[in-house]
């Protein structure tokens, strides 16, 4: 059984944040057999949510019930440290953490502790904090854990994206206008 994992057909995927990223996710994964998908944010999105059948649950339900959390949201005073100790407690042992938000959504040392002592299956992150993780970071030891140096993003399309948006925000901001991709912090 070397090499073995959870698949995704017939499962439940929670996603925390049904945004613009949280969404496309969804419709990504909907061919692999998904059985449910569940999510949980600042506030229902019956429309994006209807486009994969999705079901907007509490965050303590979503860990409970969940066999793959997602997490996508924005990274806000809210959400700073939302998955640690309490919410690895209510996920599955065989469940799998995967965060391509912001490293401060989650407290490291709890997802450690959640893996180490097999509260959960395994966790894939693709980003963390600090980035880069220091070389000595117990997190890079693990079997059931992947890291990846935060290039999900790393597409020429999305990063010219990013750059359009940026600049564009720039020359609004400098004409005092309202820049169109603000964050409102």
């Amino acid at each position: 059984m070397w090499m073995c994992g959870y698949g995704l057909s017939n499962s439940t995927v929670g996603i925390i944040g049904l945004g613009r990223i949280g969404l496309a996710i969804a419709q990504r994964l909907r061919p692999f057999g998904v059985k449910k998908f569940l999510y949980t944010g600042r506030k229902p999105r019956p429309e994006r949510a209807s486009e994969v059948d999705a079901e907007y649950i509490s965050c303590d339900k979503l860990a409970q019930e969940s066999d793959f959390v997602i997490v996508s949201c924005s990274l806000t005073p809210e959400t700073e440290g939302l998955c640690n100790k309490d919410f690895f407690g209510r996920m599955k042992k065989t469940s799998v953490f995967i965060n391509i938000s912001r490293g401060s959504a989650v407290n490291q040392e709890d997802l450690y502790q959640a893996l180490t002592s097999g509260q959960i299956a395994a966790a894939g992150l693709d980003v963390t904090t600090p980035e880069p993780l220091p070389i000595n970071h117990p997190l890079l030891n693990l079997k059931n854990c992947v890291i990846l140096p935060h290039i999900g993003s790393a597409t020429y399309s999305t990063r010219n994206t990013m750059s359009i948006l940026a600049v564009n925000n720039l020359l609004k901001g400098l004409a005092g206008e309202e820049m169109p991709s603000e964050l409102k912090i």
